[in-house]
């Protein structure tokens, strides 16, 4: 009986460090040319939860920053459009980052 406990909390100890890694969500973000000079990029994650006040950035093809912001209470992020080849990051910390070329983004 005594090694039982020692395991069951092992156990216990275990699944309470795990468990959030298995539940953990994935970002989601897609942008669309609006046809009036801006791009709407639309963000969240996977469990449904919103991507309100995640860190956006528009970099030119040099990887300068050319627009900053934040998903706003709609979980969008409005810009207008850049001149030439540029990348779009929903950065959502560590592991949580999603990448959009120019090159996906249509009307």
């Amino acid at each position: 009986m005594r090694r039982i406990v020692p395991v069951l909390l092992t156990c216990l100890l275990l699944a309470v460090l795990f468990v959030p890694q298995a539940l953990a969500h994935t970002p989601l973000c897609s942008c669309s040319d609006e046809g009036d000079g801006t791009i709407l990029c639309e963000g969240g994650f996977s469990d449904g939860a919103s991507g309100e006040g995640v860190k956006m950035q528009v970099l030119d093809a040099d990887g300068k920053v050319l627009i900053e912001g934040k998903m706003n209470e709609d979980s969008e992020f409005i810009f207008k459009k850049p001149e030439g080849e540029y990348t779009v990051i929903f950065d959502a910390g560590p592991g949580h980052a999603v990448k959009v070329p120019s090159s996906e983004i249509t009307e």
